[in-house]
């Protein structure tokens, strides 16, 4: 795929319209047409059951013991039907199964998905980093190696073999790496929705309770604690970031361009908020740390020039 074909495609995203930061999707937007139509399909279906778990806790400030039986139901459902392969008068749940069989992407991917699901809707919060670590095993990792999967297929004779490497393992770093920092990123917009997921100890820890965290967000005086709690999270964020690189070197090799390219992107978007995160002198506002369309669009490019060179 020569250089100004990657412009070509760059110059047909409408960035303005971007919702929400979906960087997976920006990333596979270089993808030949079949597969970025692929991921779109998973993440829409994934979407959906978090957003129908989130907003029901944004709005109601929980999910009570009576509503959680009906919420695992649902999930248990769609599981065990995609499971099966239980085509049913459902397009969406059928346009999934379709994609599954046909791009051999693994059950245990929607496994772990549907498990961190299990735990929002029995959970509130997370009592440590740890078990934050473990739910995102679930909830970022299996939709990351979705789209490393995605990446790593060949496809002969109409087609597609499975990827020269496990995806999951090669998925992982970069996934918990941009999780921890979209927790400070939405810090103050999941405040705002009744939504915590910066760990209970680690709060503690830095002489913080929920309720101040909640303060911060709408408005009050930022203790040097809460600094403080930023500050380990980049810690633990870096050591995810380099590892994410490592990833990056080993399998890039085993990638076509296009698909070598779109690893480099949404990695440069990951990093894009990272770098804007100012632990020293920072509000950690929703404003100040969402990237606008523009830069998102310019980071993009320049990634591309630098990968072309």
């Amino acid at each position: 795929m020569p250089h100004s074909i990657y412009l070509d495609r760059f110059s047909q995203i409408n960035f303005e319209k971007i919702i929400d930061h979906p960087n997976i999707l920006i990333a596979a937007n270089f993808w030949d047409t079949e597969r970025f139509l692929a991921a779109k399909t998973c993440y829409k279906f994934m979407r959906a059951i978090d957003d129908m778990i989130d907003d029901h806790k944004a709005h109601n400030n929980g999910i009570s013991a009576a509503q959680q039986s009906w919420f695992e139901d649902q999930v248990s459902q769609w599981l065990e039907a995609v499971r099966h392969g239980d085509h049913e008068n459902d397009p969406i749940r059928n346009e999934l199964i379709e994609t599954i069989e046909k791009f051999r992407i693994p059950f245990s991917t929607l496994e772990a998905f549907a498990k961190a699901m299990l735990y929002d809707i029995d959970h509130d919060g997370f009592a440590s980093i740890e078990t934050f670590i473990d739910y995102s095993q679930g909830a970022s990792v299996a939709p990351s190696s979705i789209f490393v999967h995605l990446c790593g297929l060949k496809r002969s004779n109409g087609s597609y073999t499975d990827p020269m490497f496990d995806a999951t393992t090669a998925a992982k770093p970069c996934a918990i790496f941009s999780y921890l920092i979209h927790i400070i990123r939405d810090f103050q917009k999941d405040q705002f929705n009744n939504l915590s997921y910066f760990a209970d100890d680690l709060i503690q820890k830095h002489g913080l309770s929920r309720k101040i965290l909640n303060n911060i967000a709408h408005g009050a005086t930022i203790p040097e604690g809460f600094r403080d709690l930023i500050r380990e999270y980049m810690d633990i964020a870096e050591e995810y970031r380099l590892q994410t690189l490592k990833v990056i070197n080993r399998i890039t090799p085993l990638l076509e361009p296009r698909y070598q390219l779109s690893l480099h992107i949404i990695y440069n978007l990951y990093l894009m908020v990272y770098e804007r995160i100012d632990v020293e002198n920072g509000l950690f506002t929703s404003k100040e740390l969402n990237p606008s369309a523009q830069e998102i669009k310019e980071r993009v490019y320049r990634t591309i020039v630098e990968f072309e060179n």
